[in-house]
């Protein structure tokens, strides 16, 4: 690469970089405000989350030429979350914090279990947050077979191959075995978007460490050997847990987080 694109490459990854910190120290916020303000919280949260897929759709815009990120199945769902995030056309992929806290009176869902997939982390430490989206909505969005009014138009000529790679790639046929065998009802089942985040920033990062574009400052830095070296995710392997709403989380609301209430329901390997 030659210096100029190199440097618009870096100083998209700077900002990049800037919002996943920002995100950080959102999730690190979270359980004294939720306390004080919980629509706040979440919304700060999700916000936060939104804006580090914007900054990762930024560094795709000007790194394409180094990385095919629609030829990989998580590279390609973060593109595809933050543009449906960003055109908002549709009532799709409310986290599952604001579908229970914000969405209604929380007690409508006493009794409800959900059932939340997320990719295995084989090497590097597991991610402490969690950003849950129904997996159901995914399929609303991307998949033609299921012809929904919120699917995504564009590129119509070969979306059900995209979706079929993308869906295999991510082993989406385990989640729904394991939902059926459970019992689960459609719209309770989650995929944890996390693993899928940390996957898709190790192969960009990786990209551009092998391009030559420098990790100049603080931010990009401190994520650079974490996403280089140290974080695997498998993408075909699950850890399954459940969230029961009952009357300890609505007693204690939102600063009982999915983290601390989710229990353990086995695995895929």
């Amino acid at each position: 690469m030659d210096d100029l694109p190199t440097q618009i490459v870096a100083n998209a990854l700077g900002r990049f970089a800037n919002a996943m910190r920002l995100y950080g120290e959102a999730f690190m916020r979270y359980r004294s405000l939720v306390e004080i303000d919980k629509e706040e919280a979440i919304h700060n949260l999700d916000r936060s989350f939104e804006a580090v897929l914007e900054g990762f759709h930024g560094l795709y815009d000007v790194s394409k030429p180094l990385l095919d990120y629609h030829a990989f199945p998580e590279t390609s769902l973060l593109i595809s979350l933050r543009n449906a995030l960003h055109h908002r056309d549709h009532p799709l992929f409310h986290s599952l914090l604001q579908t229970i806290w914000l969405d209604g009176d929380a007690e409508r869902l006493h009794g409800a279990e959900y059932l939340i997939a997320r990719h295995r982390t084989i090497s590097g430490a597991p991610p402490l947050m969690m950003h849950l989206i129904k997996l159901s909505d995914v399929y609303d969005r991307l998949d033609p077979r299921e012809d929904s009014p919120y699917l995504n138009r564009m590129g119509r000529n070969n979306a059900l191959t995209q979706f079929e790679a993308l869906e295999d790639g991510l082993a989406f046929a385990k989640i729904w075995s394991n939902a059926r065998a459970e019992r689960y009802p459609e719209k309770q089942v989650y995929l944890d978007m996390l693993p899928v985040f940390n996957s898709a920033v190790s192969r960009v990062f990786i990209a551009l460490v092998n391009s030559g574009v420098p990790f100049k400052n603080f931010d990009e830095n401190a994520y650079k050997q974490i996403f280089t070296e140290e974080v695997r995710i498998d993408l075909k392997h699950f850890d399954f847990f459940s969230l029961r709403i009952n009357d300890t989380q609505l007693a204690f609301g939102p600063k009982l987080t999915i983290q601390m209430a989710a229990l353990p329901r086995g695995c895929t390997y």
